[in-house]
């Protein structure tokens, strides 16, 4: 709670004790009109206030000025008939703790962003020649420089680490409880949190581009996108209330002077008290607070988990989604080649890896890369000599006298080899010895764990059509089409080929209401994430044109997020079309009443602030959305 809130507080707390107190005290006249007015200053004070300024800026129709005409005419009609001057401050004192709902929820959900927007490093550690660490701002560090991260310290810039063994807490970043495993060639993202070891950084960003740096900047452009529920919220609001007041001031002028005109007691006092009491109830506080503080809440929710929707425009969207397409490569797959099947002919698995593993020792391609990586332990006592690249083909070396050969099947037929096809969909690597065929090795980029599960969540959540657009050759494109359930799968596709996909399925859609997502994690899709209704990229390991393009941004590069993001989207706007509808029913059968004289100044405080209240706590729901599991999808 902020200083403001406890102020509030603190008034709200005195107010009431004050009106407690002066029920038991028996005071007629000017001096019962002096006791009561200190309450209501105490409460209404900064209310006046307001609306005098709004006055004065020629902006006068608002709430404030609602409240203040409404409270200051049941002051005066009670000096004049009653004496009862509690109506009138209990719709302050009622007001002012809608307000404080609205600011305690409001502060809660911003925690959520703040949480996030708390990962910018104000410092970066340079190493001096003496051994001497000193801290510079990290707009000063070029690319290429190396820096220190400390136990304790965020990493102020993207890197690789050169030196060192850690682990980052990135939490803030993309939702994780678990912490991260760092060693030397891994990539770290600035804004985690260095856990345990000290870590040398080769920076591969300047500060300003960072993904922290980029954040921010996306954070602080999100709440000036509205969405048309907040846009119609303000529309409204702006026509409405000068609407009201006039319609206050003829409820209160025209019955008595047409009484007047037909001989009848004007009741001047009864259509003026039936004028106030109209005031209060057609305040809009219940929509003008309650919408965008819905929004606003699940905006908060959806980063906690590592999402950042860029605006509440797109959360509205996002809502809507029918059909979610899908890049492959780095998007429902790691974006990297492993081992997925080894076929020995006569050897066992294991040494046909150790082999392919020995002559790819000093290549630097991708699938030497990925047969290393199968095969972690391969420096022995092995002799390896003669190692030979042949372009196009693959690598030769002699281990220990023997030749072992390691290619395609270019390379096999090239010298006479026989070799065996294999059922497999991905790169078949094989081996040769001595001229004789020994197996081969299958090398693929994998699905990432949470893929499968992620189309059963889509699906689930109505999701009528998922698609996934590629470049790779159908024959892999439908392997892993088939193996998470996917719809439908367009492969062979150059990058403009995708946008003619997406422009397809989007003149395809049943109706202009419904929404179609693209997700992606490269330079190349960012074109389609801007074509689409909503764009998501990948941002932990994407690409900075898609970062920018899109309108969602993953932080942790699981598609499972996705389900997350328009769970959460939907459960908002179901909040925000209970709150417009409950609100303006509200409103509008207590107006009725109040205009006919069956709805009394208690009956007002409740449509007025009694339905911001209740309408508060109901945004507030945003804030706690229980998301599914990966491991609870079957």
């Amino acid at each position: 709670m902020n200083e403001k809130q406890k102020q509030n507080l603190i008034r709200i707390i005195i107010t009431s004790i004050i009106m407690i107190a002066l029920s038991f005290v028996e005071a007629d006249g000017m001096f019962r009109f002096l006791l009561y007015i200190i309450p209501y200053f105490i409460i209404g004070h900064d209310i006046l206030l307001k609306a005098a300024k709004g006055i004065k800026n020629r902006q006068p129709f608002d709430e404030n000025l609602l409240m203040a005409i409404a409270t200051i005419g049941a002051l005066v009609l009670a000096l004049y008939r009653s004496g009862d001057y509690v109506e009138a401050i209990a719709v302050m004192l009622f007001y002012q703790i809608g307000e404080w709902f609205q600011s305690y929820a409001v502060g809660k959900s911003r925690k959520d962003i703040a949480d996030l927007m708390d990962i910018a490093s104000d410092y970066a550690n340079i190493e001096e020649e003496d051994g001497q660490l000193v801290e510079v701002d990290p707009d000063d560090v070029e690319i290429g420089s190396v820096i220190v991260v400390k136990p304790g310290e965020r990493v102020p810039i993207d890197g690789i680490v050169m030196e060192g063994h850690s682990t980052l807490n990135t939490a803030a970043l993309t939702g994780e409880s678990l912490p991260r495993e760092v060693e030397p060639g891994k990539e770290i993202i600035s804004g985690s949190i260095n856990l345990t070891g000290l870590l040398k950084v080769r920076t591969t960003k300047e500060f300003g581009e960072s993904t922290a740096s980029k954040i921010l900047e996306l954070i602080e452009d999100a709440g000036s996108r509205k969405s048309k529920s907040e846009e119609f919220i303000t529309k409204f609001a702006r026509v409405y209330t000068p609407i009201v007041v006039w319609a206050a001031i003829a409820l209160a002028v025209v019955p008595s002077v047409v009484l007047t005109v037909m001989g009848s007691e004007p009741m001047w006092g009864e259509w003026l008290y039936r004028a106030l009491t109209f005031l209060i109830i057609s305040c809009p506080c219940a929509l003008v607070i309650s919408i965008p503080l819905s929004f606003f809440a699940g905006l908060g929710a959806a980063s906690r988990h590592g999402i950042l929707v860029k605006g509440s425009n797109y959360m509205e969207t996002l809502s809507e989604t029918k059909t979610v397409v899908f890049d492959k490569t780095g998007t429902l797959t790691k974006g990297t080649f492993s081992v997925v099947a080894i076929h020995p002919e006569k050897l066992d698995e294991n040494q046909l890896l150790h082999l392919a593993a020995h002559v790819e020792r000093y290549s630097s391609h991708p699938i030497a890369l990925s047969l290393l990586e199968a095969y972690p332990n391969e420096k022995d006592d092995c002799l390896i000599e003669n190692t030979e690249e042949i372009a196009g083909r693959g690598i030769k070396a002699l281990i220990n006298g023997d030749t072992v050969c390691v290619g395609n099947a270019r390379m096999m037929e090239d010298l006479g080899i026989n070799w065996k096809p294999c059922e497999h969909s991905g790169t078949i690597v094989h081996v040769a010895i001595n001229g004789e065929y020994e197996g081969h090795i299958v090398v693929a980029d994998t699905p990432k764990p949470h893929s499968r599960a992620a189309i059963k969540a889509l699906k689930a959540q109505g999701i009528r059509e998922t698609v996934m657009l590629t470049g790779d050759a159908k024959a892999v494109a439908d392997v892993v089409a088939a193996e998470l359930g996917l719809d439908q799968v367009r492969s062979d596709l150059l990058p403009q080929d995708k946008v003619s996909e997406v422009e397809k399925l989007l003149a395809g859609k049943r109706s202009e209401d419904e929404a179609l997502a693209f997700v992606g994690d490269g330079i190349n899709d960012a074109p389609v994430l801007s074509r689409a209704d909503i764009g998501i990229a990948m941002g932990a390991m994407g690409s900075d044109a898609a970062i920018e393009a899109a309108d969602v941004v993953l932080m942790d590069d699981d598609p499972f997020k996705i389900a997350t993001a328009i769970r959460v989207s939907r459960k908002c706007l179901r909040i925000v079309k209970e709150n417009i509808w409950f609100a303006i029913g509200i409103k509008v059968l207590v107006l009725v009443a109040g205009a006919l004289g069956f709805a009394s100044m208690w009956a007002a405080i409740f449509a007025d602030v009694g339905v911001a209240v209740l309408a508060i706590l109901n945004a507030m729901r945003c804030m706690y959305i229980k998301v599914q599991q990966p491991e609870t999808v079957s």
